[in-house]
């Protein structure tokens, strides 16, 4: 024991110390989920003036200006042709996103079904009607529809998968889960998840 003693004296970094307890996962801040953006997207079907009236809600909605999405090819029955422009989206983060997230799922009622939620630990949801987020009905821009999807993000350790050198994957410890955004979500919101 006094051998030991001594041992530890002079090469402290051989005894073990205590495990610290930034291995538990709930302590790790680094583990913390986080959005890392917001989509916003309106699938009008067709180009033209509703398209245009569509992304200028898209506007007032975000502050920001829209990008088109075009057809991937022909659909006679639809009515489109292929590279013509049927939808805008357009991408928040930020405090910008929690806000419009916050009032998307005050029209769901935060309630939400399991299998809106993915296997990457993302999800997503429709509203009918784009007044119900407070914006004014306007006669000439009439009534759209449009999806919300979240995608979900760790407070740290993403960058290993973006940076130029040693680019690595995100480990698998590391990956968000279904069942992990579904807790945040029901904490963080205090919302309900139906089957």
């Amino acid at each position: 024991a006094a051998c030991l003693g001594s041992i530890s004296f002079l090469y402290p970094w051989l005894v073990s110390a205590p495990r610290s307890s930034m291995g538990d996962e709930d302590e790790n801040p680094m583990k913390a989920l986080k959005i890392e953006k917001l989509i916003l997207n309106i699938s009008v079907g067709e180009s033209g003036d509703r398209l245009t009236r569509a992304s200028k809600v898209l506007e007032d909605l975000s502050g920001q200006q829209p990008v088109f999405s075009k057809a991937r090819y022909t659909v006679r029955t639809f009515g489109i042709r292929r590279n013509e422009k049927i939808a805008c989206h357009v991408t928040i983060r930020g405090e910008k996103a929690e806000e419009l997230l916050e009032r998307g799922l005050k029209v769901k009622e935060y309630e939400l079904r399991k299998k809106n939620f993915s296997q990457t630990g993302n999800f997503g949801f429709g509203i009918m009607e784009h007044i119900d987020l407070g914006l004014k009905y306007n006669p000439s821009t009439g009534i759209y529809g449009m999806d919300f999807y979240v995608v979900m993000k760790r407070a740290g350790g993403g960058r290993v998968a973006k940076r130029r050198a040693k680019r690595t994957k995100i480990g698998f410890q590391h990956k968000c889960t279904k069942a992990e955004t579904q807790k945040w979500f029901v904490d963080k919101y205090e919302g309900i998840l139906t089957n």
